[in-house]
């Protein structure tokens, strides 16, 4: 699972919100409902959103910086055991070392804060964050793998997608009866609990 080499900035911005019954897909994955206004940048060979573009404040106005949330379950855990085995540590000594790759990243940031003010309303979020970290060290690798999915872009996310992929998937993550159960839920406005962390 690659980016399109047709993901951009501009692509990702533009696409849709999520219609209900998408929105019903994504908290069949994830286990709970979105929180904030969403739109799938990303599908996996099912079709399926495997990123999904989330608003820059939640429904409740609180701040939120992870404009690309990583939906898939397969790359979720994935990059949870790449996370577990010592993985941000290596990039984060390879940020220290590697200037070049340092300013590669860097710049990636400062395009994704972009996105995400021009998301916003032009609206900036309090202390400016970076995703999953910052110029110089990096604390989530889901945020930055979801970046590179939706964009094409951000080295770090390309990393780790080196080191993730092939990530076997043997058929959809979710059942037409589980997205049937979430999308009564989100209608009638009770999403119940949720029934998985995710990994």
């Amino acid at each position: 699972m690659r980016p399109d080499p047709d993901a951009s900035y501009e692509r990702a911005l533009a696409a849709p919100l999520m219609s209900q019954r998408e929105e019903a897909v994504l908290s069949a994955q994830i286990g709970r409902p979105s929180r904030a206004p969403s739109a799938t940048v990303h599908r996996c060979v099912f079709g399926l959103p495997t990123v999904a573009r989330v608003a820059p404040r939640l429904q409740d106005g609180t701040p939120f910086p992870t404009v690309f949330w990583l939906s898939c379950p397969v790359l979720s855990a994935r990059v949870g055991t790449l996370e577990g085995s010592g993985a941000m540590a290596e990039i984060t000594e390879r940020l220290e070392a590697d200037p070049a790759f340092q300013a590669q990243h860097e710049a990636a940031q400062d395009r994704y804060r972009a996105l995400r003010d021009e998301l916003g309303g032009g609206q900036k979020l309090p202390g400016d964050p970076y995703a999953g970290g910052g110029p110089r060290h990096v604390k989530c690798l889901h945020v930055h793998v979801g970046h590179t999915l939706a964009t094409n872009d951000g080295p770090v996310g390309a990393w780790a997608l080196d080191a993730i992929l092939p990530a076997p998937c043997s058929g959809p993550c979710v059942t037409e009866e589980q997205v049937d159960v979430w999308q009564a839920r989100l209608e009638a406005g009770d999403p119940g609990q949720p029934t998985r962390r995710r990994g």
